[in-house]
């Protein structure tokens, strides 16, 4: 009996053995498959988590260069800067379209994933609201840029325009001062020669002149081309290159004197120019 009791112990032990064992490989199993989990779950996390801090960055660093595009929009912009600043908000504006496909894709992994965070999703919403706001930030400012550049090109234009008109002014005006000076100088023009009786008749300038007349000048018609042609408003001194010296033509006679020279040649001098040619835009003069 005793010998029944020892067997029946032992048969007893030996499945409380095997039971324990088998329980504590499948402790052992869940262990590891719980430690692979979480390994797993932290492996996502750190690249989530990753991708968050790149993103951070990223909007800081456009933070950065949005303060330098204010002060730029409030400043008198060169071709120069505002190729700058379009250039600028090209790769902002590529940079948000980058992030917010990686946010995205975030937001799908972190739906799939055993993960389950209210922090992470509270982040991803946040930026998520950053970049867009950034968005129509930068659409707002492009729109700006590009108000401005018609604005210069426009101005440009008028400046081009007028410019144009002002070149075309000075030409007409330049041609007006032309027409003006030849005008001027048409009303100031006089002719005058001098000659002996003999020479004045042979050139029909003077006529007449008997014993009991006097010659007289510019009678019928007369040769013009024996005439000097002079501005009255700078010859005032005529040399005569002769002793003797008579007008034959009608002037005042307070208007001009005639004086010699060490020489003893008269040289008839001209004292009022608009009174001595007012009777007559012609002078003759009969030397000796």
């Amino acid at each position: 009996m005793e010998k029944f009791l020892v067997a029946c112990s032992w048969i007893i032990l030996f499945v409380s053995c095997t039971e324990f064992s088998s329980d504590n490989k499948r402790l052992r199993e869940e262990n590891d498959s719980l430690k692979l989990h979480i390994k797993k779950g932290e492996a996502e996390m750190n690249e989530m988590l990753s991708i968050l801090n790149a993103i951070e960055d990223n909007i800081k660093s456009i933070r950065d260069t949005e303060k330098f595009l204010d002060i730029q929009r409030d400043a008198e912009l060169s071709g120069s800067k505002r190729e700058q600043m379009k250039n600028e908000m090209a790769v902002i504006a590529e940079t948000l379209k980058k992030n917010r496909q990686q946010l995205s894709e975030l937001q799908k992994k972190l739906d799939a994933s055993d993960v389950r965070s209210t922090a992470l999703q509270k982040t991803i919403d946040r930026l998520t609201g950053d970049i867009d706001e950034k968005a129509r930030q930068i659409v707002k400012i492009q729109s700006e840029l590009e108000r401005k550049n018609k604005q210069i090109t426009q101005l440009t234009e008028q400046v081009e325009t007028l410019h144009t008109d002002m070149e075309t002014l000075k030409e007409v005006n330049e041609s007006q001062n032309l027409r003006i000076d030849d005008q001027e100088k048409a009303l100031n023009i006089v002719y005058y020669c001098f000659g002996t009786k003999k020479e004045l008749k042979e050139q029909k300038i003077l006529v007449g002149g008997g014993l009991f007349s006097k010659s007289k000048a510019l009678q019928g018609e007369f040769n013009k081309d024996y005439f000097i042609t002079i501005d009255k408003r700078h010859v005032t001194a005529i040399p005569l290159y002769a002793s003797k010296a008579k007008i034959k033509t009608n002037h005042p006679e307070k208007s001009y004197n005639f004086f010699k020279d060490s020489e003893k040649n008269l040289t008839l001098e001209i004292q009022n120019p608009e009174s001595f040619w007012s009777l007559s835009n012609y002078l003759v003069i009969e030397v000796e």
